[in-house]
């Protein structure tokens, strides 16, 4: 997939150019909700001879601008890979690094976010974030509540099979509280429980870095997702990568399980 995105990166270097391939992308459907496993920072800034923590901010940029071209396309969901559970395992002082940003990026664009109609969710376990991260997460989703441009979900301390597990304890407690039956499980049932509640699943994920798999990231939603992967990192991936997967996107024929369209 290098291929594409690198000559695409090449031919769309002056902004006339740019805006002809937005025009071009918003004749076709456009994706409702787009998912992103943000992947590739430190070895974007390894192959720099940086630290990784500048791969990290740079991916901080990449994330912005994505979220600004969103908006053009009208996209109305995007939700981001930031920190999984299994990420607590990463060296402390990447981790603490990482927690630092987060408070920052919080406490810098929070009111741009807010002024373009940005909504802020956090999904995961919030209450195992430092105190600091978990201030400014609650204060981000309280200013933004009642925004309707685009919601931004970030995930957080997320884990696809602990949401899932959650759901189905809940499920579990009202069934032992006789508040529900078992013949009202069912997939709604199930989708109501987890953290994406009342948001259409991803029609797209895209994971940049080189990897092929989906790292136990939005297991239930993903289920009839399109994916798209590529060995672009992560902060290299700015908007003219994203509208040339988006066309890719664009020229595929979700079946839903069911047949070709004669």
């Amino acid at each position: 997939m290098w291929g594409i995105i690198d000559k695409a990166l090449d031919k769309f270097k002056d902004n006339s150019t740019f805006e002809d391939l937005i025009l071009e992308v918003k004749k076709k459907e456009i994706p409702t909700h787009v998912a992103f496993i943000m992947d590739g920072n430190g070895r974007w800034a390894k192959r720099r001879g940086l630290p990784r923590s500048a791969g990290h901010q740079a991916g901080v940029k990449i994330l912005k601008e994505i979220v600004k071209i969103s908006k053009e396309l009208g996209i109305k969901y995007i939700t981001t890979y930031a920190f999984s559970t299994e990420n607590w395992k990463r060296p402390e002082k990447e981790v603490n690094f990482l927690m630092k940003l987060f408070e920052k990026v919080f406490l810098e664009e929070l009111e741009k976010l807010n002024q373009e109609g940005v909504k802020v969710n956090i999904i995961g376990y919030k209450e195992r974030l430092p105190q600091g991260v978990k201030d400014k997460v609650e204060q981000a989703m309280e200013r933004t509540k009642n925004n309707d441009t685009l919601v931004l979900n970030i995930a957080l301390d997320y884990g696809g099979r602990s949401e899932i597990i959650e759901s189905v304890r809940n499920i579990g407690k009202s069934l032992i509280d006789s508040e529900i039956s078992l013949e009202d499980i069912d997939e709604k049932l199930i989708s109501q429980g987890l953290y994406t509640n009342q948001q259409p699943d991803p029609d797209l994920l895209i994971r940049p870095g080189g990897e092929k798999r989906i790292s136990n990231f939005l297991l239930w939603q993903l289920a009839y997702t399109e994916l798209y992967f590529t060995d672009v990192y992560w902060p290299d991936f700015n908007k003219v990568a994203f509208l040339e997967v988006i066309k890719d996107y664009q020229q595929r024929e979700r079946r839903f399980g069911g047949l070709k369209k004669k």
